[in-house]
């Protein structure tokens, strides 16, 4: 379930690459949530949703939200197979929020583990290059900011399935595929009035002329992958999942170089395999 989810997860960010404006894609698919949610919504216990859940609904809307506009960035400016292995490293960088405010410890080998992910990294970003323009190559920010939006509605989203999943459930829709949808309805209010804006005013009817059907594969995709991972942490080990998980970062640069046509190059290629073994270190061995 893990290695499916970690494919389709490559497939649905490559769709978002491959669209030629990430922007509108995004639009189009959240036309498709957005009608999943609608059509759940009558089936959904909301008496039965803890307070608590609700906050937590709001604070991942936001981070969600951001996180699809700053994908859409990074994606419109920066190649796959760059902007991807650097997203994907979360694993990595959750420790540094988990550990002052979780008060969670953090072993020699995971410490190791976060060293190599940073190496990895800098590899996939420079080539190993120590030059400013390498450095600060255009899309980059948007990357490491995609990255910390994903830390951040990791994190709330662990605690909201946890709250969720306390209670009885006296509903026909599966926890994961509610809340799935509950998300993607919560973030709509900020990353659509984000994209129009971003989206230029005399391109936007053209913006969403054709790929509906595109759109909607990679809606669909979205939700099979999530639903993969929320189920497969009902039975498994969460660090096993975690680290199987970053096998989406190979399946990238195969898209990326098969389909997309990018070459990634031997360093960026090695950085994005150092990235996960450092994960899978970091999964492993806590």
């Amino acid at each position: 379930m893990v290695l499916g989810s970690a494919f389709l997860h490559a497939v649905w960010s490559a769709s978002i690459k491959g669209s030629g404006n990430p922007f509108a894609f995004n639009l189009r698919q959240k036309a498709f949530f957005l009608s999943g949610f609608v059509a759940i919504a009558p089936f959904a216990p909301w008496s039965s949703i803890p307070a608590e859940a609700w906050k937590l609904v709001a604070v991942t809307g936001v981070a969600h939200a951001l996180y699809l506009y700053w994908l859409s960035r990074s994606l419109a400016t920066t190649d796959f197979t760059v902007a991807y292995p650097i997203i994907r490293s979360t694993p990595a960088f959750v420790p540094f929020v988990a550990i002052p405010l979780l008060g969670e410890q953090l072993s020699v080998t995971g410490a190791a583990g976060i060293a190599i992910v940073v190496a990895g990294v800098w590899l996939v970003h420079t080539r190993g290059e120590m030059r400013w323009s390498a450095i600060l190559a255009p899309g980059m920010g948007f990357a490491y900011w995609t990255l910390l939006a994903t830390v951040a509605y990791s994190l709330v989203d662990k605690r909201a399935m946890e709250v969720i999943s306390s209670g009885p459930w006296p509903s026909p829709i599966p926890r994961a595929v509610f809340y799935f949808f509950l998300t993607t309805a919560a973030n709509a209010f900020l990353f659509i009035p984000l994209a129009f804006r971003h989206l230029p005013s005399g391109s936007r009817r053209a913006a969403f002329r054709g790929k509906w059907g595109a759109a909607g594969m990679a809606a669909a995709i979205s939700l099979a992958s999530y639903g993969l991972i929320l189920e497969a942490y009902r039975t498994a080990p969460v660090s096993y999942v975690v680290a199987i998980r970053q096998a989406s970062v190979l399946f990238a640069v195969v898209i990326g170089a098969m389909f997309l046509r990018e070459r990634p190059g031997p360093a960026r290629v090695l950085g994005a395999v150092a990235t996960v073994a450092g994960v899978a270190l970091i999964a492993l061995f806590p």
